[in-house]
Parts: structure tokens; C-alpha cells; sequence
């Protein structure tokens, strides 16, 4: 049997497997930072879902390091504040955290989450938020960290990629899985079209992960119904 990278693939294995959350509007919300340098395709996920009481959450900033970055509008457009910190203009790496880490503790942020995040973090940022950052990767993690890792995945011809949300450390897409997706990788794929495969998995999998954070916040308060 062949199959088709134009075929529907729905849904993708996701794991650990996912739960909708109920009785959620008597908890004190989670306190958001996201860290966005590109379109933030995931920052709407998470602002739609908070929107419709999927998420006992609310986004307290948005902070970005591309001053073309879409990210910027699409939090406008959700009235959520953003602030542009350029790392063109710091010298050094931890000057460019430390901003970011200022900002972040003046707007009371208790999680932070990297979305198309393209800069590497220091100490500075990871110590101040320690095990209280988590990022989305295009790849499941172990495999293809860093750059280009849905170019990567085509180049080693890879039958299945998928996408990881991890709790960030020094060492570059490291750390703790939360959750991970899969999906087929097809031979006629190009980056763009596996990319936007993976992306409709990205958008379910970071609300999972947040969702999760809130459950072990709330052990005792959330009502978990298992799919």
C-alpha cells in the first residue's frame, strides 16, 4: 500500500495522550510569558484556547527579538502587551537574557514558553525561571536539535518526524520531554509541506503541555477526562 503526503493525516500520535480539562474557571490562572521571534502561529494556538476556557491561563506579555515578526500584530490583535528586545543590540548573551529576564519579572510571569524561539539561551534566563521554561521543536527530540530539523528529517530520509515541547536547559533542545507528535514523513515531502504537517501537531501538543503544567499546579482541583 503507498501512501500520499496529499492524504489527510488525522489524528497523529500524540504522547503522552491527550485529556480535555473541566472546572477550570474557579482556578487562578497560570501566568504566561511567551518568547516568539517569528510568525507565532503557536502564541495563537494557546491565545485561542485561553480564549475559549480550554486553559485556566492568561498570557502576560509577549517578547520578541525580530522587529519583523508577525508575532508582534497577532498579540496586538489579542490585546496582550509585547515588548521588542533586538539582540542586535546587546553585545553579549547574558545582557540580551538579562532584559528579557527583567521584563518577564515585571510582568509577574510564572512560566515561560519559547515558540519559534531562534536564539539561544544562557544560565541568566534558565536561572532565573529554573525548570519553569518549556520550548516547542520541530523534531522528536532526541533527534535533529537545533537548526533546520525539518530539513534535516528529509535529508536522512526518516519515515515518521513530529514535534517535542521540552523544559528548556543550557544545552540546546535538551531537557524533560512533556509531549511529543508524530507524523509521517512522506517521499515527495519538501520542508514547507512537512512543515505545515507539523505545525497543526505543534498548535495541539504546546496547549497540552500547559495543560499539564496546570494539572500538576492544581493536583487536587482539576477534573481530568482522559480521550
Amino acid at each position: 500500500m503507498s501512501f500520499s503526503a496529499s492524504e489527510s493525516v488525522s489524528p497523529a500520535l500524540v504522547s503522552p495522550g491527550e485529556f480535555s480539562l473541566t472546572n477550570i474557571s474557579a482556578l487562578p490562572p497560570l501566568k504566561l510569558g511567551i518568547m516568539a521571534s517569528g510568525t507565532g502561529s503557536n502564541f495563537v494556538a494557546i491565545a485561542d484556547a485561553i480564549a475559549q476556557h480550554h486553559l485556566a491561563a492568561q498570557i502576560q506579555i509577549v517578547i520578541y527579538n525580530n522587529p519583523e515578526a508577525s508575532v508582534a500584530q497577532r498579540a496586538q490583535e489579542h490585546q496582550i502587551s509585547t515588548h521588542l528586545i533586538n539582540h542586535r543590540h546587546f553585545p553579549e548573551r547574558e545582557v540580551f537574557d538579562q532584559q528579557i529576564v527583567d521584563h518577564l519579572r515585571a510582568a509577574e510571569v510564572e512560566w515561560v514558553v519559547m515558540v519559534g524561539w531562534m536564539r539561544r539561551v544562557t544560565s541568566v534566563l534558565i536561572d532565573a525561571f529554573p525548570d519553569r521554561i518549556i520550548n516547542i521543536h520541530p523534531s522528536l527530540l532526541p533527534s535533529f536539535p537545533g537548526i533546520r530539523a525539518i530539513e534535516q528529517a528529509i535529508e536522512h530520509q526518516v519515515k515518521i518526524s513530529g514535534c517535542t515541547v521540552h523544559i528548556v536547559r543550557l544545552e540546546v533542545d535538551s531537557g524533560p520531554i512533556l509531549i511529543q507528535a508524530a507524523v509521517p514523513v512522506y517521499a515527495e515531502d519538501t520542508p514547507a509541506c512537512l512543515h505545515r504537517r507539523i505545525q497543526i501537531q505543534e498548535h495541539r501538543i504546546i496547549v497540552q503541555a500547559i495543560a499539564q503544567l496546570i494539572q500538576n499546579r492544581h493536583p487536587h482541583n482539576l477534573l481530568l477526562e482522559k480521550k
